[in-house]
């Protein structure tokens, strides 16, 4: 089966990689991927609902990143389906958080 590929105004082909997962154990929430992103596929929310959100056991506490549990932030995945690839949310990361795939061509 092929991937998606995109061709620039040069003519150049490309296989854009869509995003397929956020670490938030290494998120800072410095919201970085968040600015850069061109379709709002990020939404910023407290690391403590994301541990609700998604039953973390991992004490994160203990990672001494300088973030209080109590305030500290974190990006999550509001739409992941509008991502179009471009990966700038990754050239961006200073803790390389996100990770991309290239996505199957329709049939």
């Amino acid at each position: 089966m092929s991937v998606i590929t995109g061709v620039t105004r040069g003519g150049t082909e490309w296989t854009p990689a869509f995003i397929s997962a956020l670490n938030p154990t290494n998120c800072i929430g410095c919201g970085r991927c968040f600015k850069v992103c061109p379709r709002d596929v990020f939404e910023l929310v407290d690391r403590e609902t994301m541990d609700d959100d998604q039953d973390c056991d991992e004490d994160y506490g203990d990672d001494d990143d300088g973030f209080s549990d109590d305030t500290s932030m974190v990006m999550s995945l509001m739409n992941a389906l509008d991502c179009i690839g471009c990966q700038a949310c990754s050239r961006v990361c200073p803790k390389k958080c996100l990770s991309h795939e290239a996505a199957d061509a329709a049939a």
